[in-house]
């Protein structure tokens, strides 16, 4: 199993876990809440850090290489904070702990890539979009029957079961001339080694992780555009109280956006660009 295929394990073993890594975290998650001030903006200034936290177990956004720190969110993060005029500094937590300590005020900003939905909204402030979330497919590279989502009708694609690409993948079939063969699988990384064999047409994931997998196999893989699933989207979060530190980091990811920066972030960690809204959508899920 390769790194970016365990990230699905991961975070599920971690979202069973409960909260138990939060606890676990808390000798090197010394800050107190008397360690952030009200405006939460005017204290990273005056600190002249923001303390970030993510999960660095989430190819291409977040990973860990022997220690070093790299990904999307590493590159974007960096350049967010040079705009802002601060330093940066980061956090490798269990994906349980993320919110929950975000919540407790041990950081200042989540950089974990968050699915915008209806129910977060709620509870936290999210950043404008740094990525598309929407479900997609993955053919064989030197595949020319499927050129369109709508093409898989009458062949089989696989998935990783239990997954919402997989219930997304299974609505949009319906609705096809031709029944399409589901075929669902403990990981991706099975899904995608199937599919380089031959054993099946297409594999279903969010597009920003096939983008990633596709990139780092151009001979084998090629994402089919458009994504076919309900537009969904990855954001940063940050708490509800701290509307004036979102506001920041909205301004400089749209400054980053608008000088080329994030184009050429995007096309270093999906081998491609993506438009993204200029203000956070109306969550579809």
């Amino acid at each position: 199993m390769t790194q970016f295929d365990k990230l699905a394990l991961n975070r599920r073993d971690a979202l069973q876990r409960g909260l138990a890594g939060l606890a676990a975290s808390g000798a090197f998650l010394g800050l107190t809440r008397a360690a952030f001030a009200d405006d939460t903006l005017a204290e990273v200034k005056k600190r002249d850090e923001l303390t970030t936290a993510t999960e660095m177990q989430f190819p291409p956004f977040d990973i860990s290489d022997n220690g070093t720190y790299k990904g999307l969110d590493r590159d974007l993060i960096d350049a967010v904070a040079k705009e802002i005029g601060v330093k940066v500094s980061y956090l490798d937590l269990p994906w349980t702990s993320v919110l929950p300590g975000l919540e407790a005020k041990k950081f200042d900003l989540v950089i974990a890539p968050v699915t915008i939905t209806k129910e977060r909204m709620k509870r936290y402030a999210f950043s404008v979009p740094i990525a598309d979330a929407t479900a997609a497919l993955m053919k064989r590279a030197d595949d020319k029957s499927i050129m369109k989502p709508e093409d898989i009708a009458g062949k089989t694609v696989g998935g990783q079961k239990g997954t919402s690409q997989v219930e997304q993948l299974k609505a949009f079939a319906a609705k096809l001339p031709k029944p399409v063969e589901v075929k669902e699988y403990v990981d991706n990384n099975q899904s995608y080694a199937d599919l380089a064999a031959g054993r099946i047409d297409a594999s279903v994931n969010s597009f920003p992780n096939l983008a990633y997998v596709a990139q780092q196999r151009p001979d084998t893989f090629a994402v089919v555009t458009p994504p076919f699933g309900q537009p969904t989207y990855f954001s940063w979060v940050g708490r509800l109280d701290d509307q004036t530190l979102i506001d920041a980091i909205n301004a400089a990811i749209l400054k980053v956006e608008a000088d080329g920066t994030m184009a050429k972030i995007q096309k270093t960690w999906f081998g491609q660009t993506m438009d993204l809204p200029k203000t956070v959508p109306e969550p579809t899920i």
